[in-house]
């Protein structure tokens, strides 16, 4: 039985210390996922607390993963696991019964993994998990407890550390959609062959103080405008297509209303994105504005266009205090750039409408001087 715990112990370490990694290197991915289930939950007033709770729970994936492989405090860790594992467990769970959550983000946007897929493995840890409770007591550790804590402060400081570094700078290994070499206008189309989702529409009605909730095949048969108040529709998920394109609702608007994305990505030749959502961050410093304003004056030497990309209008009048330039702005919905840009601001090089690179704010001095060299050969 001992060595079966062991089994389990190393399996369910691993995929902890595995998943939390995955996630480190896109902390604000996590973020986003948590507030789509506030939204869909209505507790939207969490939503600025979503990117502290996605620090903490990597953080824990990491260290309980590597405390369970230690045997270090597993009464403590044990308990720990089970809660933490239930909570996933009912997350996936809600998302494949309700059909409103098409992914839950368990290992972040590398491996993306549907509802019904997360859902299978949160069950099969959860039985894993549930037999080391059990035999919590056989586990022995593989150090002393000295040496066990000083792996687990090393473990602490490198989870915050990592965050940390993919917060100042972009993440490690990029899985978005806007990866480096990819054409934006290909990954705006749907793949060829693709099936698309099949959804059920379902209603909420009040009746007499309660709801119920039916499908449009479904109509109860005392139904009647009288007895039935409509509350809400909406569509569930029954199988999921693969007939969405990588990157979505990215559109350009000028500012005077004029949809120009076509028109930009189509340009031949180098152009510059710079992404900025809300307003210049705080952290967007005298630093950082030398370099961009070193980069402006490059790219107008070499008549290379740099267009402003934001959600609100007033980024423009704080970019050209920031900058000393006018930029050529263009508007656009804000979760696009959140996944265009984990950083804030975040700058792109493109050719012909491919990304060729992009830097996050605290690298314009490296942006500065690749763009230098790449430029002439653009």
């Amino acid at each position: 039985m001992k060595q079966l715990v062991n089994i389990a112990r190393i399996i369910v370490g691993i995929l902890f210390i595995f998943s939390g990694l995955v996630k480190a290197n896109d902390p604000l991915g996590l973020s986003y996922k948590m507030q789509e289930f506030f939204e869909v939950w209505g507790w939207s007033f969490l939503n600025d607390f979503s990117l502290s709770f996605s620090i903490l729970m990597i953080a824990f994936e990491i260290i309980a993963g590597v405390a369970v492989l230690l045997g270090w405090r597993m009464k403590l860790f044990s308990w720990l696991l089970l809660l933490l594992i239930i909570f996933f467990t009912f997350l996936t769970g809600y998302a494949v019964l309700s059909g409103k959550i098409r992914t839950c983000g368990c290992f972040g946007d590398c491996i993306p993994l549907t509802a019904t897929q997360s859902f299978t493995k949160d069950l099969i840890l959860t039985a894993l998990i549930v037999f080391i409770f059990i035999y919590r007591n056989q586990v022995q550790p593989l150090f002393t407890a000295k040496t066990c804590g000083r792996i687990l402060m090393l473990t602490v400081l490198f989870s915050f550390a990592l965050q940390g570094y993919v917060f100042k700078h972009l993440p490690v290994v990029d899985c978005l959609p806007y990866k480096v070499g990819r054409n934006i206008q290909q990954q705006m189309k749907v793949p060829p062959g693709a099936v698309a989702d099949s959804t059920v529409i379902t209603f909420v009605y009040n009746k007499q103080g309660k709801q119920v909730e039916f499908t449009s095949d479904k109509f109860p048969d005392d139904f009647d405008d009288s007895l039935y108040h409509f509350v809400k529709r909406y569509d569930k998920l029954i199988r999921e297509g693969n007939a969405q394109p990588a990157i979505k609702d990215f559109v350009l608007t000028s500012l005077s209303g004029t949809d120009s994305t076509q028109a930009i990505l189509e340009q031949k030749g180098a152009a510059l994105f710079l992404f900025v959502k809300d307003k210049m961050d705080s952290r967007f410093e005298t630093k950082e504005n030398q370099q961009l304003r070193l980069i402006i004056e490059y790219a107008k030497s070499k008549v290379i266009p740099l267009y402003l990309i934001t959600n609100t209008r007033e980024v423009a009048n704080e970019y050209t205090l920031a900058t000393k330039d006018t930029p050529v702005s263009f508007m656009c919905d804000a979760v696009a750039i959140k996944t265009a840009a984990r950083a804030n601001p975040t700058l792109y090089l493109l050719k012909d409408g491919t990304i060729q690179h992009k830097w996050a704010y605290a690298d314009f001095s490296k942006a500065y001087e690749v763009i230098k060299v790449i430029s002439n050969k653009l």
